[in-house]
């Protein structure tokens, strides 16, 4: 009844119904277009931007703008698109995925709409696996575009920035996944707007989009570096720190659990740091080590706050009094609390930026796809990307003969089978191409066939210009060719002279794979456009699949028969079983894949805050009110530490707060103190600390001149927001890494997630603005007005699952010897002053 209904609403019919009227006014607008002069049609497409101008929408141009395409592709490349494929480049401009056969022309279908949607100026991205096709395809098809006054540009990896700018400013740019990835995220680490290559993301066509925004959607794009934190520093700090001596060198507040270096501590470490200004910004770093130093000190208490075990300090949930493995403080404070333990301190390579595919691709205005298979990921594609799936109908009927499985008893006698099938197709000059789902499969295979004396070719995926060349010659007689499964996507197989008659090209398979898609796939490399053509899948009951999802019953059923090992079953009842388990573990994959964009979600959200902060950073003339409110909001907050509600004003610890202002805001010389604060409501504090901040801002901008103070603003919030924004990224993967064990607590781990998330990116706000208020207030501005990169990063894809489980890299603290100098500068010997 249900498959009844599905044939009479079958919403893929109606869609196609539709999408065939308007290619047959395209086709019906043939003739004209043949009738123009070649100058006549390129000057259609400064027609078309006009008519776009005057309020036409692209929906309005598109039969005609189709039809220019068309008629150009057949003048430039003597291609000339089918009906289908005009149905589906329907179906990538509305933003859907068209799924087309292999050898439907899908490279060829995708200049209609990118042309179209080029018109708008606002720039197209056409996205592939790998750099070859995006050179190929630059190069061929964009011969199209440039025939028709566009300009097409080709984005590689290892290209410069110019290069780069200048291939994303052209109205088609062709690039891999992975480049826009990459240059989205370094483009958000520029500390000139002048330095951005991207434009804003418009309109994406993805070649092979199951394989971009399916297979590869676990796999995060990552800059890391090595952040300018040496180990060194960090024991520095700590050795400093210890020959401190409270309320004399620093103050502590036990309800506030603020530690501040009074007036005497910070000559005390200018001198012995040998430097002039502790708050100067090229001691930033060290400011910052003495700092967390402190707080490993003063505010974090082993066996309360952290234990140490097996070499490691764990923290303690405050709350539950559980301990945290997996989590780690931020900014800096974990291996400050390794120093004071005497640990090895983890200086991790940090990550400095990271996305996924799924949230980058999200980000585009519209988003196309066309691929031969996508039909089983529909579901997928519906929720995570709004994208529906549009089967497009192949041009001729495909005739090709897919065969049932042959399941044998064992992986020997599968091998054997199927090297015999290889030998006799051979012996008739039929080419064979074999897939296989791991590379030890296709040596073990071609190891076979060379004991046999068959010659042949071995692809697994790693020379893309090569492979390519291979698979086109794979049709050709008596060729025999074995692949990866995924080797040579986006290539044709076109059939040798005389292979048609002796039955087309036959596909073999030695296993089945845990994705359907990837099966048809391999079956989709025959039988091209009604090309005839043979395929046949070989399993064993030793194959993974097999293994996973209930191989034993079948196993005694054929020990009972007596078969062996020769012997296969041919039944399409297997081949039924076999499907309804990969359907299995394609809803597990789609489930983590979900799971993970979900978590991923909470980074996203952030991600997007922080980057329009900076932008507007980049973009602003005038910073002053922006940096006014953090400063405001910092004296907020501090002063309601130190003034609770809860408590009685004559308890309120005015003496650290004024401490705290004077470390921070104002000058040592300012004449401020605790009676100018007493007998004063929380509310009048702030007003009264905020002004006295106003004045200093004011002298200061007085002193060095407008220019330079809004430099020096852009300079100061850069770096806050860099280096803080890069602890909160490790903080959040250490987080991720260890919250699934929360689950044993009876807790949702994404709950948790989400709320803790949340928490520490409010904490990281507060502390980039508590960092931009000191720098801005107490930092003299003299040659420090230039910026600087906070860390050095490169690009690193890992693979899938990596994210989860890559182990950081351990530096261990360099002992420091009992006679030599104390790392403190005190000019002791170390057995003398901090080894003590």
């Amino acid at each position: 009844m249900l498959g009844l209904l599905n044939k009479v609403f079958d919403p893929n019919k109606r869609t196609l119904a539709r999408y065939e009227k308007i290619a047959e006014k395209i086709n019906a607008l043939g003739p004209d277009m043949r009738k123009l002069s070649d100058l006549e049609l390129r000057s259609k497409t400064a027609e078309f931007a006009e008519r776009l101008e005057k309020g036409e929408t692209l929906d309005d141009l598109l039969v005609e703008a189709y039809a220019v395409v068309r008629e150009a592709a057949h003048r430039v490349l003597g291609l000339y698109p089918y009906k289908v494929q005009l149905m589906g480049a329907i179906a990538l401009h509305e933003g859907n995925i068209a799924e087309m056969k292999t050898g439907e022309g899908k490279t060829l279908t995708s200049t209609m709409p990118v042309y179209l949607n080029a018109l708008t100026r606002k720039g197209v991205h056409v996205v592939t696996v790998n750099e070859y096709l995006a050179s190929r395809d630059a190069k061929e098809m964009g011969k199209i575009f440039e025939f028709l006054g566009m300009t097409v540009g080709l984005n590689l990896n290892g290209m410069s920035k110019e290069e780069k700018k200048a291939a994303y400013e052209a109205d088609i740019t062709y690039s891999t996944n992975n480049e826009l990835g990459f240059d989205y995220l370094r483009d958000n680490m520029v500390l000139y707007k002048e330095q951005k290559v991207q434009r804003p993301l418009h309109f994406a066509v993805i070649d092979e989009v199951d394989s971009i925004l399916i297979d590869e959607a676990r796999t995060p794009l990552i800059i890391s570096g090595q952040a300018q934190k040496s180990t060194k520093l960090y024991i520095q700090a700590n050795a400093f720190v210890r020959t401190l001596q409270k309320d004399k060198d620093y103050t502590y507040d036990e309800k506030t659990k603020s530690v501040q270096l009074t007036e005497e501590g910070i000559e005390k470490a200018e001198r012995a740091f040998h430097i002039d200004n502790l708050f100067d910004l090229k001691n930033v770093t060290l400011n910052h080590h003495i700092s967390n130093a402190l707080k490993a000190h003063v505010v974090m208490h082993k066996d309360v706050d952290y234990v140490v075990e097996d070499g490691q300090v764990i923290i303690v949930d405050q709350f539950t009094g559980r301990l945290m493995k997996g989590r780690r403080y931020s900014d800096g404070l974990h291996q400050a609390i390794e120093a004071k333990e005497g640990l090895e301190i983890q200086n991790e390579s940090m990550t400095l930026a990271t996305i996924t595919f799924q949230n980058y691709f999200r980000m585009y205005e519209k988003l196309a796809g066309m691929t031969g298979t996508a039909k089983t990921e529909e579901e997928e594609f519906r929720n995570i990307y709004n994208m529906q799936v549009i089967t497009i109908p192949t041009n001729k009927p495909v005739i090709r003969e897919d065969r049932p499985d042959l399941v044998y008893r064992t992986m020997e006698g599968k091998f054997k089978a199927v090297v015999e099938d290889i030998v006799q197709r051979h012996m008739i000059g039929q080419p064979v191409l074999v897939g296989t789902v791991a590379v030890e499969t296709s040596e073990l295979l071609s190891n076979m066939l060379k004991k046999r004396g068959i010659p042949h070719n071995v692809l697994n995926a790693k020379n893309h210009a090569k492979e390519a060349e291979i698979i086109e010659q794979a049709g050709q007689k008596n060729a025999v060719t074995i692949a990866t499964n995924m080797a040579g996507r986006g290539t044709d197989i076109k059939l040798g002279e005389g292979v048609k008659e002796l039955g087309g090209l036959a596909v073999i398979g030695t296993e089945r794979h845990e994705s359907r898609r990837i099966d048809n796939q391999l079956r989709g490399r025959s039988g091209r456009q009604g090309d005839p053509g043979v395929t046949q899948f070989y399993l064993s009951m030793e194959d993974e699949l097999m293994r996973r999802f209930g191989s034993e019953s079948m196993m005694s059923m054929m020990d009972r028969l007596g078969m062996d090992d020769s012997q296969p079953i041919q039944s399409k009842m297997i081949t039924r079983a076999v499907e309804s388990a990969q359907k299995r573990v394609e809803g597990n994959n789609f489930d983590a894949r979900k799971q993970l964009l979900q978590y991923d979600d909470v980074l996203r959200q952030q991600r997007e805050i922080i980057y329009k902060q900076r932008d507007e950073v980049l973009e602003s003339e005038n910073l002053r009110e922006n940096v006014e409110d953090m400063i405001q909001q910092t004296i907020t907050r501090v002063v309601q530490s130190f003034t609770p509600e809860e408590e009685l004003p004559e308890d309120w610890n005015l003496e650290g707060l004024v401490d705290w202002v004077k470390a921070n805001i104002l000058d040592e010389a300012d004449d401020f103190n605790v009676n100018d604060l007493r007998g004063k409501e929380s509310d009048e504090i702030i007003d009264i600390i905020w002004e006295k901040a106003k004045k200093r801002y004011d002298e200061k901008e007085a002193a060095f001149g407008e220019e330079n103070m809004r430099e020096f603003e852009r300079v100061i919030v850069l770096r806050a927001v860099d280096t803080k924004w890069m602890d909160h990224i490790d903080a959040m993967d250490h987080l991720r890494q260890g919250i699934h064990l929360r689950a044993y607590g009876q807790t949702d781990p994404l709950r948790e997630y989400q709320l803790e998330g949340y928490t520490m990116f409010e904490n990281m706000i507060a502390s980039i603005q508590e960092e931009v208020t000191k720098y801005i207030m107490k930092a003299e501005i003299q040659n420090n007005l230039e910026r600087q990169e906070v860390a050095v990063g490169e690009a690193v894809q890992p693979k899938e699952g990596d994210a989860q489980t890559k182990k950081k890299p351990v530096r261990k603290a360099k002992e420091v010897g009992r006679n030599e100098p104390c790392p403190c500068g005190s000019g002791k010997k170390y057995k003398h002053c901090c080894g003590r």
